[in-house]
């Protein structure tokens, strides 16, 4: 009898609300629990495996876990080679170079000769080297942004999201390493012999992802004024189309980006568009 997959996912930090959202909007029931490492999903032949962020890839490669749900910034840090199966959109942030406000130190080249703190010394150290820029790398387990503060380095390598820290800690931020955001990775056994399952569960995810940010809009307009419409409207494919009782009017559908929503209603009802209705959409499966 085939074990039930298994999923391995972060049990702290900054991805575990948004990664339990995405499980349970795509109708993955389960019960979780804060000193429970697994929780077993109703409707579907899943287990999800809440454990520590550094340990999901470990857990993934190893072959414990089927799939798993981790950071590009950690994959690139363990040098693992496993396949990702999916952006995710969310635990977006960047692996970027730092130095004290009141350096005059304006580019990664800059840091040539000095000493460079980190929590990604892996990373950090491969980045550097391609780019042939000799730096020493401190490697630091927390706390990065006070390095230069206490005099352990020149300039730090960390993860940042707004740059709000960076400002908090008289740092200013002077070039990119790496990109990264959540990742849905997987075992390339479970990939290869279990692919329908990963598959199913890539589906269910990649519905979520899809609808998010995007809204769907309904309205009646005068049939004369179809292609007029049409060429506001960018949607998937092309909008549905739909004949109403009254002769000479339409029902028109289609789905839009969310940002788009706002400055695309005046112009519909200055071509026409009555009864304009904005909708969520809970899935999108190409």
């Amino acid at each position: 009898m085939t074990r039930r997959l298994r999923l391995a996912v972060p049990n702290k930090g900054r991805m575990v609300e948004p990664t339990v959202r995405l499980l349970r909007d795509a109708g993955l029931v389960f019960e979780e629990h804060d000193r429970s490492l697994v929780a077993r999903v109703q409707n579907f032949d899943l287990d999800i495996l809440f454990v520590r962020t550094n340990d999901v890839i470990e857990f993934v490669g190893d072959g414990v876990a089927d799939l798993g749900v981790t950071g590009i910034d950690l994959l690139a840090e363990t040098g693992a080679e496993l396949p990702r199966i999916r952006s995710l959109g969310y635990g977006r942030c960047r692996l970027a170079a730092a130095v004290p406000t009141d350096t005059p130190h304006q580019a990664i080249d800059d840091l040539a000769g000095l000493r460079v703190a980190t929590a990604h010394p892996n990373t950090a150290r491969r980045f550097f080297e391609e780019r042939g820029v000799p730096v020493e790398i401190v490697p630091i387990s927390g706390a990065v942004e006070v390095a230069p503060r206490l005099g352990l380095a020149e300039g730090i390598v960390d993860l940042v999201s707004t740059g709000s820290t960076l400002a908090m800690n008289g740092l200013r931020q002077i070039g990119d390493v790496l990109e990264s955001e959540a990742v849905l990775i997987a075992n390339p056994a479970a990939d290869r012999e279990r692919a329908v399952e990963v598959a199913a569960i890539d589906t269910m995810l990649s519905a979520v992802i899809a609808a998010r940010g995007r809204k769907y809009l309904m309205m009646n307009a005068p049939e004369r004024r179809l292609a007029e419409l049409e060429r506001l409207l960018p949607a998937l494919e092309s909008p549905t189309v739909i004949p109403l009782a009254h002769a000479g009017m339409i029902a028109i559908h289609s789905v839009v980006g969310s940002d788009e929503v706002w400055s695309l209603l005046p112009r519909l009802k200055a071509a026409g568009a009555t009864g304009i209705l904005v909708l969520p959409i809970e899935k999108i499966v190409p």
